[in-house]
C-alpha cells in the first residue's frame, strides 16, 4: 500500500482501529517515505507496540515481532544452525560413501539455507516488505544493540559461514522503549524518534468507543476521566490505555452502566496492578469518581 501523506496514513490507521494523532501519523509517514527505522519511546501503555501492529495491518504487510529481554542474543534474535539435522546429514553422507567422507564437500553442504533457522531479525530481511517490531529494546543488553546496527544501516546481516543476507525491499522497523534505561546514541542516530504521550481525554474516549462498540458514551467518558485522574497521582504503575480498556470491559461484564464508587471498588483490580496503588486509590475513591 502506497501512502501519500501523514493524513492518509492516519486514515489508514483509523480504519484498523488505531487512532493516531498528527505527531504519530507524521513520524510513521516519514519512516515509510525515508526508509528509516522509527524509534518510539514513552511510558508503558501509550500505544507504542499497538502502533507497529496497526501499521502492519493498515499497510497490508506481515508483522514480525522480536520481544527483547535481558540476555537476548544472536541465536534468539537473528539465526542459529540446526545442529541435529546437520549431524543427521553428515551420517547420511558417510553411509552413502561407504564409510568415507569428503570433509571439505561435507562442510560446505552443512552451511546452506537448508540448515539455517531464521529468527525474527533474519526472517524480516527474508520476508520484506514487512513491519519488523523490536519491542522493548531497553530490556536488552548493550551488546544486543550493537547486533542491530548493520541491519539498521544496510538492511542486511552477515553470517560468517553463509555470507550476507540483504533485504530486496527494506522492512519498516519500529523499535519501542519504556525507557527503563537509556538506549545508546549509535542506535538512536540511525532512527527517526518519536515520544508517545498518553492520549488526551477526548482521544481516549474515542479509543474506548472504537475498541468496545457496546460501551456507552457516558461510561466511556467516566472511565477515561477517572484514568486521567489516576495518572495524575503518584502511583507505582500509572494505568495505560490497555488498563482503560480492561476497566471498561470489566464494568460491562458486570452489567454496570455507570462508574460510581461502588462499581469502582469492585473493579479497581482491572486498572491498578500493585497493592500499594490499590490501597492509595481506595482511600480517595469517592473523590476520584466524583
Amino acid at each position: 500500500m502506497t501512502v501519500e501523506s501523514p493524513e492518509k496514513l492516519a486514515e489508514a490507521l483509523v480504519s484498523v482501529g488505531y487512532l493516531a494523532d498528527d505527531g504519530i501519523a507524521t513520524a510513521g509517514f516519514l519512516a515509510l517515505r525515508l526508509g528509516r527505522p522509527l524509534f518510539c519511546e514513552g511510558e508503558p501503555g501509550t500505544g507504542k507496540t499497538s502502533l507497529a501492529l496497526g501499521l502492519a495491518e493498515a499497510l497490508g504487510m506481515p508483522l514480525i515481532r522480536l520481544q527483547c529481554h535481558e540476555g537476548i542474543d544472536a541465536a534468539q534474535a537473528l539465526y542459529e544452525w540446526d545442529f541435529p539435522r546437520q549431524l543427521l546429514h553428515l551420517r547420511t553422507l558417510e553411509a552413502a560413501g561407504g564409510g568415507g567422507l569428503d570433509v571439505e564437500a561435507a562442510e560446505q553442504s552443512l552451511y546452506t539455507e537448508r540448515f539455517l533457522l531464521s529468527r525474527p531479525l533474519l526472517k524480516a530481511l527474508q520476508t520484506a516488505p514487512c513491519v519488523l517490531l523490536v519491542d522493548e529494546i531497553d530490556r536488552a543488553d548493550d551488546e544486543f544493540e550493537a547486533l542491530l546496527l548493520q541491519l539498521l544501516d544496510e538492511n542486511a546481516v552477515t553470517i560468517p559461514e553463509f555470507g550476507e543476507v540483504r533485504a530486496e525491499h527494506p522492512p519498516l522497523v519500529v523499535l519501542t522503549s519504556n525507557r527503563t534505561r537509556e538506549v545508546h546514541d549509535a542506535l538512536k542516530r540511525r532512527c527517526l524518534y518519536h515520544w508517545l504521550e498518553h492520549p488526551d481525554l477526548g482521544r481516549e474516549i474515542e479509543i474506548l468507543r472504537r475498541k468496545i462498540p457496546d460501551l456507552g458514551e457516558g461510561l466511556a467518558a467516566q472511565v477515561a476521566a477517572a484514568v486521567h485522574r489516576l495518572r495524575g497521582m503518584e502511583l507505582l504503575k500509572p494505568p495505560g490505555v490497555a488498563e482503560s480498556l480492561d476497566w471498561a470491559q470489566a464494568l460491562l461484564a458486570l452489567g454496570m452502566s455507570e462508574l460510581d464508587a461502588a462499581a469502582g471498588a469492585r473493579t479497581l483490580g482491572s486498572v491498578l496492578k500493585y497493592s500499594e496503588d490499590l490501597d492509595r486509590v481506595r482511600a480517595t475513591l469517592d473523590k476520584l469518581l466524583a
